[in-house]
C-alpha cells in the first residue's frame, strides 16, 4: 500500500510539475518580429496600427520590424508618410525599426537618410531567422 501510495504521489507531482510548467510557458514575454517589404503605405499604416495597439495592451511586449524591400521608404527621411509615428514609436525601448544593409545598399541609401530612431541590420533575413532562433514570433505585414 505503501509503495502504491509513493507511485501515485509521484505521478501527481510529476504532473503538477508539468501543469505548471505549462502554464509559465503561457505567461513567457510577448516578443515578435514583423517584417515588411511592401511600399503601400496602408500596409505601413497597419503595421503603426498593430504596434500602437499592441504596445498599449502590453506595455512589456517586445517588437521589432525589420524593413526590407519596398518598403524602406516607410522609414527614409522626406518620403515617410508615417514619419512622425514611426519616430514616436521608436522611443519605446520595447520597439525597434530595423533595415537591411543590404537592401539599403541596393536603394542608394545610408543611416543618414534614415529617420531617428531607426536602426540597421547587416542582413534583414538574418535578422528575422535569428528573432526565431530565439523563440520571437513572426509576423508579415503587408502582402
Amino acid at each position: 500500500m505503501k509503495k502504491q501510495f509513493s507511485a501515485l504521489a509521484f505521478v501527481a507531482t510529476f504532473f503538477l510539475l508539468l501543469y505548471m510548467k505549462n502554464v509559465s510557458a503561457q505567461n513567457n514575454a510577448y516578443k515578435v518580429v514583423f517584417d515588411i517589404t511592401s511600399s503601400d503605405s496602408t500596409d505601413h499604416q497597419s503595421l503603426i496600427r498593430w504596434l500602437t495597439g499592441i504596445s498599449k495592451s502590453n506595455p512589456n511586449a517586445q517588437m521589432e520590424v525589420v524593413l526590407y524591400g519596398r518598403s524602406l521608404p516607410m522609414v527614409t527621411t522626406g518620403k515617410s508618410g508615417m514619419a512622425d509615428e514611426v519616430q514616436q514609436l521608436a522611443k519605446n525601448k520595447n520597439i525597434a525599426f530595423r533595415v537591411c544593409e543590404i537592401a539599403m545598399k541596393k536603394h542608394q541609401l545610408s543611416k543618414s537618410d534614415l529617420l531617428p530612431g531607426v536602426e540597421t541590420v547587416p542582413d534583414a533575413i538574418a535578422e528575422i531567422v535569428q528573432r526565431q532562433t530565439e523563440g520571437w514570433g513572426y509576423i508579415k505585414a503587408g502582402r
